[in-house]
């Protein structure tokens, strides 16, 4: 395991959680600026940290990624993301947890684990370069945004 992060070759899989945020038909995304999936468009969020709830947790993800507030409406779904290295050892492994979340204050600014974010359109999201969860939620998230 890293270190320098805990994220790499970890022991036993990370909880980690997202949110598909919820604005005037829109849902927010950014583009990863870390490991696994740097430079790929993703629903915000991150590790749950010990003692956190999961909305705890996706509460201080999104607004330290993204500096605003959303209320966390209901879980949309679990999901993993296993990443092996080219010998076959698993580099990164997440167990994921999305919620349905909406917007409440702040204006959004990219931060931290952010390098760019996005409102999309249903209709836009297919086209992106994006994280694999995000592709495999990509059907459900084009539901609640229609």
């Amino acid at each position: 395991m890293s270190e320098s992060s805990g994220r790499e070759y970890p022991q036993r899989p990370v909880p980690g959680v997202h949110a598909a945020i919820l604005k005037e038909n829109r849902v927010l995304l950014v583009k990863r600026l870390n490991e696994p999936s740097r430079g790929r468009w993703s629903l915000p969020g991150g590790r749950i940290e010990l003692g956190e709830t999961i909305y705890e947790a996706v509460k201080r993800e999104v607004l330290e990624e993204c500096s605003i507030e959303i209320e966390v409406e209901r879980v949309l779904d679990v999901g993993n993301n296993i990443v092996r290295d080219d010998d076959g050892r698993i580099r990164y492994h997440y167990v994921l947890i999305y919620v349905l979340a909406r917007h409440t204050g702040g204006e959004v600014q990219a931060q931290s684990d952010a390098g760019d974010f996005m409102w999309a359109k249903a209709e836009e999201i297919p086209k992106l370069d994006m994280h694999p969860e995000l592709q495999r939620m990509l059907p459900l998230i084009i539901e609640i945004c229609a």
